[in-house]
């Protein structure tokens, strides 16, 4: 990593994780023209444990920010893997955003803002992406959040 997001990263002593392993038959990302296509990641730590759990039920809102944060550094960790610099990022463009709720919780953006939140420091406005931030009965390896990403990059 060179430039100046690895600077905003060295200066809010944001450490990316290793890399998260695919946990079925796909790809982590996919490229297509100036498109970088993000599979959806979970919140993966840097130990490589996972955050699990239902929100509403056995995880705070506040928990699952966090979550969703890891789900961030992940997804930036897949985006230097898969172009190199994250100088290169021009934008992201959608966050998907999904949250291993119970049936009536419905503070799902406040979930999802642990992510997009990040993206927002570490690529200002161009890290504002469109999103969606939805409730699930379940989701793989029962992770509290899974989020997934679309993002515009430069030649």
């Amino acid at each position: 990593m060179t430039g100046s997001i690895q600077r905003r990263l060295i200066e809010r002593g944001i450490e990316l994780p290793p890399l998260p392993a695919p946990i079925g038959n796909y790809a982590p990302f996919r490229i297509g023209g100036d498109t970088l296509y993000l599979s959806g990641v979970g919140p993966r730590r840097h130990d490589g444990g996972i955050e699990t759990g239902k929100v509403g039920l056995d995880v705070s809102v506040e928990a699952a920010y966090g979550h969703a944060r890891l789900c961030g550094l992940n997804m930036l960790a897949i985006m230097q893997e898969a172009v190199g610099d994250l100088d290169r990022i021009a934008g992201v463009l959608k966050v998907f955003g999904m949250v291993n709720a119970t049936p009536d919780f419905q503070a799902h953006p406040k979930v999802i803002d642990g992510c997009t939140d990040l993206l927002v420091e570490v690529f200002g406005d161009l890290g504002k992406p469109a999103r969606s931030a939805v409730g699930m009965g379940s989701l793989p390896r029962n992770i509290s959040v899974e989020i997934e990403g679309v993002v515009l990059i430069r030649p």
